[in-house]
């Protein structure tokens, strides 16, 4: 196949493209599903500068990596317009909001955390956290788990995560042989329907398929950007070891974990929060599973990704163990290092990957692997509601089994109403009337300011 050359000019205009890309970033609350949804009416619906199909297409791919994939989808995008520049101004301006905010907020938390104000709206948005993360299970669930198979995987999952203490990535790993298997003997349990018809789009694009970036496809190529993007991932945490005189310190920990981390994030952020929530906590004690669920409701309620509570985490854990150096300098430096070994992947998995897209469509194994995982993903995300459920609504728990094996039960005598009660109207705010997630953290923070002014 001979290589296909990309443009050498901007489809559209770069002063343009990052006006659009800026005003996306700030409008990517709800999660993945909105953040894609809030790009769908922008690119194709309203600037029609990528068609229906081409969306589809690329975002099919994002659906496989690792990572979040409403970064990588922007970062597809942007691509797509502008060649590698604008996908790095794409990616970028999809994370920029978030930081900026989470790092606000984290300071906030550190500096008035005990604050009557600042406790009652944690309280709040914290309950609410719960109901919002069984929803993600419930709609999950009725798209992945579509047969007895599926289910007992995610049962699996569930029970490895949650008695076991399997690692998460084994749990991946496992759930995508399992997937692999089942299509081999029986290709019925795994197969993916095609939602998309074949009609053409309603409204065609301004900017037609072949006037897009496709980039090259080379082997010397490929392995340029796959070393030189390894090099920029891995610089940061190489100079946290450097300067730890090859030793530990909690930037070379963090590094190493949410660098990992990133590599193993298939099913979104909920599906690695439990595997996160477990490891800071439990492990590395930087934060108390308490802080883990209110620095998931701070995400929650600001733009960009989801993932963005590991931010969160670095500055906590930082904050609290700065290896020599002021704490908030730390902290600052800390989730600097975190969001970078988180999202820089993103990058180097789209731009060497984008202009072999074509090649991944259709193919059957590796889809039969992934619906292993994504069904596996329903009981990962299973076991996160659990644990939130056991440390929001208990103040102390404790592990029934041997050391780290066994399951998760709480001490019945440190039972918090004042949770369950702002759980409860999160559930009903969620399910009943079934507001959006910003409307339901609003209103639960405000009623657990007032019952903590109450109480």
């Amino acid at each position: 196949m001979c290589p296909v050359t990309a443009p050498s000019r901007h489809v559209i205009p770069l002063r343009e493209a990052v006006r659009a890309w800026f005003a996306i970033s700030w409008q990517t609350f709800g999660g993945p599903a909105g953040q894609i949804a809030v790009m769908h009416r922008e690119l194709v619906e309203e600037r029609r500068w990528i068609g229906e199909r081409r969306f589809l297409h690329a975002m099919s791919y994002c659906m496989l990596l690792p990572g979040p994939e409403a970064q990588q989808l922007a970062i597809y995008s942007g691509w797509l317009l502008n060649g590698w520049l604008g996908g790095v101004i794409a990616g970028g301006l999809f994370v920029l909001p978030g930081f900026l905010t989470i790092l606000a907020l984290s300071w906030v938390y550190v500096a008035h955390g005990d604050s009557t104000l600042v406790a009652g709206l944690l309280l709040g948005v914290a309950a609410a956290v719960l109901p919002i993360v069984v929803q993600a299970v419930l709609r999950l669930g009725r798209r992945a788990v579509r047969n007895r198979a599926l289910l007992l995987l995610a049962l699996a999952a569930f029970v490895a995560l949650a008695v076991l203490a399997v690692p998460f990535p084994l749990v991946v790993l496992a759930s995508g042989v399992v997937g692999w298997a089942l299509g081999r003997r029986r290709p019925d349990l795994v197969q993916v329907s095609d939602h998309h018809d074949e009609a053409d789009d309603v409204e065609p694009p301004l900017i037609p398929d072949d006037a897009l970036h496709s980039g090259h496809r080379s082997g010397r190529r490929t392995a340029a950007l796959a070393v030189g993007g390894l090099l920029l991932w891995v610089a940061p945490v190489a100079v946290a070891f450097a300067l730890a005189d090859g030793g530990s310190s909690v930037f070379v920990d963090q590094g190493l974990f949410f660098g990992g981390m990133a590599l193993v994030t298939f099913g979104g952020a909920y599906a690695v929060l439990s595997y996160v929530a477990q490891a800071a906590v439990e492990h590395y004690g930087w934060l108390t599973a308490q802080e883990m669920v209110r620095g998931l409701a701070l995400a929650e309620t600001t733009p960009g990704p989801l993932i963005m509570v590991v931010q969160f985490v670095a500055f906590l854990g930082a904050f609290r163990d700065p290896s020599g150096l002021d704490p908030w300098a730390a902290a600052v430096l800390a989730s600097l290092l975190v969001v970078w070994v988180t999202f820089v992947p993103g990058f180097l998995f789209i731009f060497v990957g984008a202009p072999y897209v074509e090649r991944l469509r259709g193919n059957e194994p590796l889809t039969a692997a992934l619906t292993g995982v994504t069904a596996a993903v329903v009981g990962v995300i299973a076991n996160l509601a659990f644990y939130f459920a056991v440390h929001t609504l208990f103040a102390e728990a404790e592990r029934v089994g041997w050391d780290h094996l066994g399951l998760l039960v709480p001490v019945w005598s440190s039972f918090q109403w004042e949770s369950a009660v702002l759980g409860a109207l999160g559930a009903l705010l969620v399910f009943g009337l079934r507001w959006p997630i910003l409307r339901t953290l609003g209103v639960c923070g405000l009623a657990g300011l007032l019952l903590t002014i109450v109480t």
